[in-house]
């Protein structure tokens, strides 16, 4: 075994928040995931970064990045999953660029094309499921941004479970309609933006469209899985995570 693949194994025995909070520590993770790419109808080229288990996949996960976008964070809760045995897929909607200010990431977000995002992410999940990635099952889970257009894939095309992080909820009944599988909402009490009253409605939303969902409050604020945040909860954070996978495996096995 070569010392690059000694040292990458053992990144992977460390605990994900350790990783996480590291940026070297995440650059050298993220560095092992395979980049790959396809295209839209309109001929645009979009790309995300692909980790696969060993073995074959017990299912596949679609991540979307928080409104920093695709940085190596994202990409080591890929390979986490993928440790796992799940094949995870980090999508990139910012084409390519990553803030590391808080107006950057702003300006990011703001810039992003709904349509375009929309299918976008409506290429992928087939992708996962038909491709040889794994077939099967799919996910999808995003944290902030990323939680808000988790559930946008999953109103977009058909998917298995969906986990949103903090992220915009504010549909109607109607919008919910065609949400299959069951939703795993994590939300903050402190959190100014994703409040109790946008998810109070959510899940009357939920309830009157007869769909299946689970939110847990924490006692926190917004970001609080995110290790580099000021706001970063770790005990919280443990929480939400176990939850996530528990409900995972509840939700992907055959």
């Amino acid at each position: 075994m070569s010392d690059r693949r000694r040292f990458l194994k053992g990144l992977t025995s460390l605990p994900l928040a350790t990783v996480l909070a590291n940026p070297r520590l995440a650059a050298a993770v993220s560095a092992g995931l395979q980049e790959v790419e396809a295209a839209l109808v309109d001929g645009r080229t979009v790309k995300a970064a692909l980790a696969r288990p060993q073995g074959h996949a017990k299912g596949s996960i679609l991540l979307i990045h928080e409104w920093w976008g695709l940085n190596d964070q994202i990409k080591s809760v890929a390979s986490e999953f993928a440790r796992q045995g799940y094949a995870a897929l980090a999508v990139d909607l910012y084409h390519g660029k990553v803030a590391d200010t808080r107006d950057g990431a702003r300006a990011l977000m703001q810039a992003v094309d709904p349509t375009i995002a929309t299918q976008t992410v409506k290429l992928w999940v087939p992708w996962l499921r038909d491709g040889s990635q794994a077939g099967g099952k799919v996910a999808t889970i995003g944290w902030c941004f990323g939680g808000g257009w988790s559930l946008n894939a999953s109103l977009a095309t058909p998917v298995d479970a969906t986990i949103v992080y903090y992220g915009r909820v504010n549909k109607t009944a109607d919008e919910l309609a065609t949400l299959q599988g069951p939703v795993l909402g994590h939300f903050a009490t402190q959190d100014k933006w994703i409040n109790k009253e946008m998810v109070s409605g959510f899940e009357s939303a939920m309830n009157a469209a007869g769909k299946s969902y689970t939110s847990y409050w924490y006692d926190a604020q917004h970001a609080f899985a995110n290790p580099t945040s000021a706001r970063y909860d770790a005990g919280d954070a443990a929480l939400a995570w176990q939850r996530t996978t528990d409900f995972l495996k509840q939700q992907l096995r055959s």
